[in-house]
């Protein structure tokens, strides 16, 4: 089958695919058995990202399981602040931690061995392009560099980002320094999982929510912008997905401004509005994940008001954020039953 068979691509390509193509952001996760079975095997999780056996078995779990339309690489933002030796660890209960870097660090962030560091995570998009169904969409990604400096800054996740925020204003060079740099190593990045095998990628901006309105333009718009105008400049055919979570209305020249294929939505975002926003090319999104772990009622009239209202234009259909560990692998099967009209 020709990539352009798949049926993601043709949503890219701006194409109305009845029923709409599905996957879901952390497919591969906590929630299946199996995941948590491969998981232990590894040990830390970064050993699960840079251990391509580990990493090519996640990622397929989910497309074994539920035949969705999409794999997306099994990896994480933060391996680009950890090729950048910000010594990035994860632990149970506080999330992702890094050593937090200051104006002088900013200045000193040299590229070096980043994409040695990360041949592991190409070779997994190698053998996945191998290992996948000739029918299914291969998504790579990459964070969007307003999100990942905000963990380098603060050295990990805060509620409203302040520590970012704070940086931003009272040293908007260096600040904008950072976000350059980020944009050109991930464009690197994201490069190199096309060449490897990837059909499309995505990136995930998940704390775009926090800024107003110069700031979103400044360090979301303009960042994901130089990625995808770096990528084309490189690979002009290349499809990305932009998926600014949280910017409500912001996202209304979102897709002008970044040249993105496609704008992922968040749960939040109204489906009049998302209709909109579809008139000028494909979206992405947006059931709520507290929709897949409630199940039943909850579960199908969210599916059913998406489909209703942007079914009948170029729809990728996703959630409005990643699924949760709480969510039901048997309420998993009923959204794609649904999406797909076999419905009960």
């Amino acid at each position: 089958m020709s990539a352009t068979e798949r049926k993601i691509l043709d949503v890219l390509n701006g194409k109305t695919v009845t029923p709409p193509p599905i996957w879901l952001m952390r497919q591969a996760g906590r929630y299946l058995p199996e995941y948590r079975e491969t998981r232990a095997k590894a040990g830390s999780f970064l050993d699960l990202c840079y251990t391509p056996d580990f990493a090519v078995e996640v990622t397929l779990q989910p497309i074994r399981r539920y035949a969705f339309d999409a794999a997306i690489l099994f990896s994480d933002i933060l391996v680009i602040p950890d090729a950048l030796k910000r010594n990035v660890r994860f632990s149970e209960g506080h999330g992702p931690q890094m050593d937090p870097i200051d104006e002088i660090g900013i200045r000193q962030l040299v590229a070096g061995d980043f994409m040695k560091h990360l041949d592991p995570v190409i070779e997994t998009v190698r053998r996945l392009r191998k290992e996948l169904p000739a029918e299914t969409t291969l998504l790579g990604f990459c964070g969007a560099p307003w999100t990942v400096a905000t963990y380098m800054i603060a050295g990990h996740g805060t509620p409203d980002q302040a520590p970012a925020r704070l940086f931003a204003y009272r040293h908007p060079e260096v600040f904008e320094y950072l976000l350059n740099f980020l944009a050109d190593m991930s464009a690197t990045y994201l490069v190199a999982q096309i060449d490897a095998g990837a059909d499309a990628v995505q990136i995930f901006d998940s704390w775009a929510g926090v800024l107003g309105e110069e700031e979103f333009d400044r360090y979301c718009a303009k960042p994901v912008a130089r990625i995808i105008a770096s990528v084309r400049a490189q690979r002009p055919d290349a499809k990305v997905i932009a998926f600014a979570k949280g910017a409500g209305l912001l996202l209304r020249d979102y897709r002008q401004k970044t040249k993105a294929d496609a704008i992922g939505l968040d749960w939040t975002v109204p489906l009049d509005f998302a209709a909109e926003l579809q008139k000028e090319g494909p979206v992405q999104g947006n059931l709520d994940p507290m929709r897949v772990v409630a199940g039943g009622t909850a579960l199908e009239e969210g599916i059913d008001r998406i489909l209703d209202k942007l079914g009948n234009g170029p729809l990728i259909f996703n959630l409005g954020h990643g699924i949760t560990p709480q969510a039901d692998p048997e309420h998993v099967t009923a959204l794609i039953n649904r999406v797909r009209g076999k419905r009960a």
